[in-house]
């Protein structure tokens, strides 16, 4: 090949365009966007229910942490759940870890294994009145006819649907954060008593109880008399 030659094919290519291909995404080193998990629910809100044999549970809040090292961060999460039998039986837990599914498990498990049964009015409602306190969390919950419906949100929402409970008046009076939330919706269900319970525990028949309210008097009175 002459030197003209040559020359005429790196001028010809030289005139031709070049190909860009793409480049590395942006943000994705170690502690770049593109690493960066997807986030679940935000605090106060639920994630779809999901049923595991006979319990279902509902992902309350989690949050996500990050700690700045030398060459990126390192994300680890926290998750919020409650579990229940939809029948009177109600429990929460919560977990830590690096993933998101191993800490929904961790407090999935914990949930579990800390539930609690609720005496529940005609299976739909609460026997009376109560209040709880956890922290800076105050919340009120008060029992209601048929057809008034779950009038709740947020967290205390999540525990009282899988509780069970379709007709209750529920407020929230104190902190906003889910934690306590959960925390002083439990110690207000922790409170609740059934005409049974009341009767035993003052000794007499459950119709002395059930008349008194039929009265005016109300089970929770009825029970602070005992």
């Amino acid at each position: 090949m002459t030197d003209e030659t040559a020359g005429g094919a790196v001028a010809e290519q030289s005139e031709q365009p070049q190909r860009r291909g793409r480049g590395p995404r942006r943000g994705g080193g170690a502690g770049g966007g593109g690493d960066r998990p997807r986030r679940g629910p935000r605090d106060g809100q639920t994630s779809e229910e999901r049923a595991d044999g006979e319990l279902v549970d509902k992902l309350v809040a989690i949050n996500r942490v990050a700690k700045v090292v030398k060459g990126g961060k390192n994300f680890g999460f926290a998750a919020l759940v409650v579990v229940g039998d939809k029948k009177g039986r109600v429990g929460f837990g919560h977990g830590k870890a690096r993933e998101v599914p191993e800490a929904i498990r961790k407090a999935t498990e914990e949930a579990k294994k800390t539930m609690i049964r609720v005496p529940l009015r005609e299976g739909r409602t609460l026997h009376h009145d109560g209040q709880g306190r956890w922290g800076a969390g105050k919340v009120m919950l008060r029992a209601a006819p048929a057809g008034t419906g779950l009038i709740a949100g947020g967290p205390m929402r999540a525990v009282l649907e899988v509780l069970g409970v379709s007709d209750v008046v529920a407020k929230s009076k104190g902190s906003s954060n889910p934690y306590n939330m959960v925390r002083a919706t439990f110690d207000a269900l922790k409170g609740q008593s059934s005409p049974r319970q009341v009767a035993s525990r003052r000794g007499l028949k459950v119709a002395d109880i059930v008349g008194r309210r039929k009265d005016g008097a109300s089970l929770g009175e009825v029970a602070a008399e005992g």
